[in-house]
């Protein structure tokens, strides 16, 4: 497989320089991929670490709305310059390029490939100790680009309790396994709700199946995160710096090994 990958590798910026890099996927949308991206991103950052988020959902961009990011970027001769969060958090996407973030991207695959290729080949990163790269959802043309042209080095898998119990986590476990690329850890989102006057937790989704899903693929590291509504309302703001999220500390020491 690694042979197969070297065919298809693309080069880095030739003035940048990155450590590791984490690709953060699920087997379809709404699952809170994104807030998992920023969360992992603001973690690392606050250890000290140089971090970047490679915004690669190009049909539905979310990340610069979650640091409060507007504006187009520009060019240097280096290359394309990223955004910079309030913390020093850098980010590319495809909303950062474009005059009008609102315009639909109505491109086949092998453009939304050839976007991809260029946000690691074309974009002045810099130094960079991690980056995360913000996939699509799903198992289809991006997610395999990414996989053969970039050095993935992890992948973390978000999902929820409904989708545990089918077949939509299994495809992500399985294509990380086709490409050999190690899974890192699972995020089930909206697992559980407390009761902000009881402190009972209720499973408005249903009974959680990680712990059962994590042993069928031995996946060590895993992780739940509960419903709750001020998280979605930081990030709606743009906030998402000022968020702390606990639940996902044994993912971030996944990461860092």
């Amino acid at each position: 497989m690694d042979k197969f990958r070297a065919k298809f590798r693309k080069e880095l910026n030739a003035h940048s320089h990155v450590g590791k890099v984490i690709a953060v996927m699920s087997g379809k949308g709404g699952v809170g991929k994104s807030l998992t991206t920023t969360q992992l991103a603001v973690a690392l950052n606050r250890q000290g670490y140089k971090v970047a988020i490679m915004d690669a959902d190009l049909t539905g961009p979310s990340i610069p709305q979650a640091f409060g990011l507007s504006g187009q970027t520009y060019g240097v001769k280096e290359g394309i310059v990223p955004r910079v969060t309030k913390t020093g958090i850098k980010v590319m996407s495809i909303n950062l390029l474009v005059e009008n973030p609102g315009d639909p991207v109505i491109w086949r695959g092998p453009v939304l490939a050839d976007m991809i290729n260029q946000f690691w080949t074309d974009v002045y990163w810099g130094e960079i100790d991690y980056m995360l790269i913000d996939m699509p959802p799903g198992t289809g043309d991006i997610p395999l680009t990414i996989f053969q042209s970039l050095p993935v080095d992890g992948i973390v898998v978000v999902t929820s309790p409904q989708d545990l119990v089918s077949m939509i986590v299994e495809k992500s476990v399985r294509m990380a396994n086709t490409m050999d690329i190690p899974l890192l850890g699972i995020v089930e989102n909206m697992s559980y709700y407390v009761c902000p006057d009881c402190g009972h937790k209720h499973y408005i989704f249903g009974e959680s199946h990680i712990e059962d899903v994590a042993k069928q693929f031995g996946i060590d590291t895993y992780t739940q995160m509960p419903i709750d509504p001020t998280i979605a309302q930081t990030i709606d703001a743009g906030k998402a710096e000022s968020l702390k999220i606990e639940h996902l500390d044994n993912i971030i020491a996944a990461i860092e090994k």
